[in-house]
């Protein structure tokens, strides 16, 4: 079927994504939110090529919360520190009652990113201690970098900030390990953050939820590797029940294959 392309060329892309040489606009690809009955938005950047398609432009630029996203950039702020030791140092949940039963558990940074676990990741963030925190995410260019007082819930309830466009550019910074971290930091995470390998391609990625406010937000960002070539993404939701939260990998997958990319 013959794709319907809105080609921008450089000097109107996002003011986030402004080093970008282009933005192809894929209204075409609509039809993947509306048959979920979903509002949303997916970014795709071509590293190589060094353009980004969109779905949905405008909602790409808005910021929301990151919710368990942020276990990227926690986990390389904390291995980069020395708040956690290595993949393999065991981190403690705490050993209270959880809404996960699979967070009751103490893990190692990948188990724990791997399900999610919110008190792990807790706790490494009072490890890291949240003076700590601005220049990380400065130097990331984090969204909006705002931290509030509250080192337990920033990334959750806010006010920290981020948009699509952001999320897939600074995937495509750790995917060529980029980052302003050393490069066994940046190694680990690449680890624990792999998914699967599809012909050859291999998936990285980190969904999130959050409930704060409503909306509930839903999130899948990461990056496919193909060889030497390298394709950041994000997609964002907002999700109106529980049912919805499969639909964060299962149309970010949809679209990916759309994209002819896995």
């Amino acid at each position: 079927m013959k794709l319907l392309l809105s080609l921008v060329f450089a000097g109107f892309a996002f003011a986030s994504a402004a080093s970008a040489q282009t933005v192809v606009e894929r209204a075409d690809l609509m039809d993947v939110f509306e048959e979920a009955s979903l509002s949303g938005t997916f970014v795709l950047f071509d590293v190589t090529l060094d353009q980004m398609q969109v779905v949905n432009r405008d909602r790409a630029d808005e910021r929301f919360i990151p919710a368990s996203t942020f276990k990227f950039a926690n986990s390389l702020i904390a291995l980069e520190l020395g708040a956690v030791a290595d993949e393999n140092e065991l981190l403690p949940y705490g050993g209270s009652p959880q809404p996960v039963s699979a967070w009751e558990h103490d893990m190692t940074i990948g188990e724990a990113f791997a399900v999610s676990n919110v008190p792990v990741f807790q706790h490494l963030a009072r490890r890291i201690g949240l003076s700590r925190y601005p220049q990380w995410l400065t130097a990331l260019s984090y969204g909006n970098a705002e931290l509030g007082h509250d080192v337990e819930h920033f990334w959750l309830k806010g006010p920290l900030r981020i948009s699509a466009v952001e999320q897939a550019r600074f995937m495509a910074d750790l995917a060529r390990m980029r980052l302003p971290f050393s490069e066994r930091t940046q190694r680990i995470v690449h680890e624990i953050s792999m998914i699967e390998t599809r012909n050859g391609a291999v998936l990285h990625g980190k969904k999130g939820w959050t409930t704060a406010p409503d909306p509930d937000t839903g999130w899948f960002v990461g990056w496919v590797a193909q060889g030497a070539r390298i394709y950041s993404f994000a997609l964002n939701i907002d999700m109106n029940a529980p049912d919805d939260a499969p639909q964060r990998m299962a149309l970010s997958l949809q679209l990916l294959d759309r994209l002819g990319i896995y």
